[in-house]
């Protein structure tokens, strides 16, 4: 299957890169995994592929990321904020002190009210310039976030709903366009997306939508270290892997995202760089916990785990994963010390089914939403099919509801007991998530308080325990403290074995001999500031 997947679009690839033009020197063209140009707004859809394109190239947050190291996990650093901190016996209020001299695009100038313009369209639905769109992308990202007022021309006040040691990672999503250009535009953000004007290192030049994006270097960026080294950066959506296999065979494009397996040798032959790096990315089956779901059994949740042939999958994939532990990997601070040590163990699997009441005349049936492709969702057609046999070849009966990506990021804003998800019978979804931060890593995803729309916790999971360790993660304002208490949630969702934790990523991206200069984070962003071409 996974063969006549990859022929098939082989033929769409070359197509498709035979009407890309030619750009001059310094000039970098990335073929990126999604079907379609992220959204450019301010806060981009497609995933966080979205905002590795769309997001930290055109636009800043007041907290941004460290992307310039390989050797250590990339943590938040000072952005269109130079400081910040809780108020001092009112830990619900956070001063955050704004970079002075910082300009948009448009050579207007950032400041705290435009801090306070751009949270309202993302948060204020009475507010004139309220966006639907990006609310729809942004408002679970602040979850806590309750208050935000202008303090002085350079300071702003922000309140949570409940104390969040936390909150400065959550302000690392939201990022601020121009106030101006949405006048200019007519107050109409569909025209904005056509001429978007941020304060980040690149700005734009042209969208074509399900076509291309082109970027231009800012001279007037603020941060001087980073300002761009090359011309212009266009970004091409090519969602089958074997599409942007054959563009960079072909020489129409310099960069791909997630190179099919097979054809890296083939790449490396040509001359390509194949470039990976373990990073937070985690790729699993988030199960339904309602009742009636065979998934709220420990046992079933536990013979998934065991089912899965992780090193058969690696050989599929070329070596490009690491096998699955849990949410994060070995070796993470936050790892712990987990008892349940997730490994193929089919015998097992089958054992604990059996406990369950389940054999060959009663199985247990699971339906998992998966994509086509999408933003850090590696190869999910194989992948999946993989795990089908694997998980069949114990005892249960699995399928798939198969959508577009942004469709499943849609349903996966959706509780499991919503209209749609019972009409479709899915009792799991197949969403790869960021571990980036406390807050992605687990509070959105595990905790009571976090089911859809608020976050991300989409089976309906509810565990007083397990609430009880994400609390305490989070009204730790001490670092080590915190890192003990993620330690200890991570051991805990382990052995609870609440997911079927499948594959870490390692973000594989090839590109032609001619990049130079560019460092693989530790991260799902990346910084394409350093990069120069040949």
């Amino acid at each position: 299957m996974f063969k006549r997947f990859r022929i098939a679009a082989m033929g769409l690839g070359l197509v498709a890169a035979s009407a890309m033009p030619a750009f001059a020197q310094g000039t970098l063209r990335i073929g990126m995994t999604a079907a379609d140009i992220p959204q450019t707004t301010g806060q981009p859809d497609q995933g966080f592929e979205g905002y590795r394109f769309a997001g930290y190239t055109i636009y800043d947050a007041l907290v941004n990321w460290d992307l310039s190291k390989a050797d250590t996990i990339a943590d938040i650093k000072p952005g269109l904020a130079t400081e910040w901190s809780a108020v001092e016996g009112e830990p619900t209020k956070w001063i955050f002190k704004l970079r002075q001299g910082v300009k948009f695009h448009d050579g207007t100038d950032f400041d705290a009210d435009v801090v306070v313009w751009n949270i309202d369209k993302i948060l204020n639905d009475k507010s004139p310039q309220f966006d639907p769109k990006q609310a729809a992308q942004a408002r679970g990202r602040v979850p806590t976030l309750v208050g935000w007022k202008a303090v002085d021309k350079y300071t702003v006040e922000l309140t949570t709903r409940v104390v969040n040691s936390l909150f400065p990672y959550d302000m690392s999503y939201i990022f601020y366009s121009s106030p101006t250009n949405w006048e200019k535009q007519g107050k109409d953000w569909v025209k904005v997306a056509l001429q978007p004007v941020g304060t980040g290192p690149f700005k734009v030049d042209r969208v074509v939508p399900r076509e291309r994006m082109e970027l231009s270097r800012f001279d007037g960026y603020w941060d001087k270290a980073r300002v761009p080294k090359l011309d212009k950066v266009l970004l091409f959506p090519m969602p089958e892997a074997a599409t942007r296999t054959a563009a960079l065979l072909a020489g129409q494009v310099d960069w791909i995202e997630v190179p099919a397996p097979d054809a890296i040798p083939r790449l490396k032959q040509g001359g390509m760089a194949i470039v990976t790096n373990k990073y937070p990315h985690n790729w699993a089956y988030q199960p339904s916990m309602v009742e009636g779901s065979p998934w709220t059994d420990i046992r079933v949740r536990k013979a998934a785990n065991l089912a899965v042939d992780r090193a058969g999958l690696t050989k599929l994939l070329g070596g490009m994963m690491m096998e699955g532990k849990g949410a994060v990997y070995p070796g993470h601070p936050w790892f712990g010390s987990p008892s349940f040590d997730i490994k193929y163990d089919p015998a097992e699997a089958k054992k604990l089914l059996a406990e369950a009441g389940y054999g060959p005349n009663k199985k247990p049936k699971i339906k998992i939403a998966i994509s086509t492709s999408g933003s850090g969702q590696m190869l999910p057609l194989p992948m999946n099919e993989y795990v089908q046999e694997n998980l069949n070849a114990v005892g249960f009966d699995t399928s798939f509801e198969v959508m577009e990506w942004n469709a499943l990021v849609t349903f996966g804003f959706q509780p499991v007991t919503g209209e749609a998800s019972t009409k479709a019978g899915t009792n799991g979804i197949n969403i790869s998530r960021a571990t980036v931060d406390p807050y992605s890593a687990f509070m959105r995803l595990y905790h009571s308080d976090f089911v859809p729309p608020r976050g991300a916790n989409w089976g309906l999971l509810k565990d007083p325990k397990l609430d009880e360790l994400i609390n305490k993660a989070h009204t730790s304002f001490d670092r080590a403290a915190q890192t003990k208490a993620l330690a200890d949630v991570h051991t805990y969702i382990v052995d609870q074995a609440y997911w079927v934790w499948i594959a870490y990523d390692l973000n594989p991206r090839a590109m032609s001999p001619k990049v130079q200069g560019f460092v693989q984070a530790q991260s799902w962003f990346q910084d394409l500031t350093p990069i120069t071409m040949k």
